[in-house]
């Protein structure tokens, strides 16, 4: 089943209402040209066949007026002769050739209105597909464009995040930079302080040796007392 079932549905088609309502709108044209150009070969079909049957029945009245024209000659001929039934005869012949003539002059007719009304629908299918056709290279103009567009601001976007992460690095790489700075100033500080260090607990050491031993004598003092007692 085809967008349209019919050559009038096409004819009277609104395409930018169909476009509107369609969710994917460059398919929708798509269909809609396809649909329009197997529709147009059948219609240009149906035209030949009824040129065709158009040439035929111009054909047969030329035949029929050509006999007509003959069975009068050959009436007027036996009236000459004096032979009136036979010119009856024949003008009997004529008129019922005349009444062929007649059938087939308004069959003929009728093929040509016919004939005119297909070419008026040819040319309305054809202006409608070009306005179909001109529509399909608008909306592919227009996603050219938007996809563009769209490349451009992913693009924009992809630039703005690098140069946020750049800003980054960089300020990571200066604070890296301020603590090496500090950690370089300490460099040589440290093996002072040990040196210091050291020192400060060999004085430590001493007095607490100093001390140990006033402790021993004043200890070594108190039990030569108990015992002299």
């Amino acid at each position: 089943m085809g967008i349209f079932s019919r050559l009038t549905d096409i004819i009277n088609s609104n395409l930018n209402s169909l476009l509107d309502r369609a969710e994917d709108p460059q398919k929708m044209i798509r269909l809609i040209i396809q649909e329009m150009e197997e529709t147009l070969v059948e219609v240009r079909s149906s035209s030949a066949r009824v040129i065709a049957d158009k040439k035929e029945a111009q054909r047969r009245l030329e035949r029929v007026r050509s006999e007509s024209e003959e069975w009068e000659s050959k009436a007027r001929l036996a009236l000459e002769k004096g032979r009136e039934d036979l010119a009856r005869a024949a003008l009997a012949e004529k008129q019922s050739l005349a009444e062929e003539e007649a059938i087939i002059d308004q069959e003929f007719k009728a093929l040509d209105d016919h004939l005119a009304q297909l070419s008026e629908e040819i040319s309305q299918l054809q202006q409608k597909l070009n306005d179909a056709k001109a529509k399909q290279k608008s909306l592919v103009m227009r996603h050219k464009t938007v996809s563009s567009r769209m490349k451009a601001k992913r693009q924009l976007h992809r630039e703005t995040l690098q140069d946020a992460f750049e800003k980054f690095e960089h300020y990571e790489r200066r604070m890296d930079n301020m603590e090496s700075e500090v950690e370089a100033m300490d460099l040589g500080r440290e093996g002072k302080h040990q040196l210091a260090d050291e020192i400060d607990s060999l004085a430590q050491d001493d007095s607490i040796n100093a001390e140990l031993e006033r402790l021993k004598a004043d200890m070594g003092g108190k039990k030569g007392s108990d015992k002299a007692e």
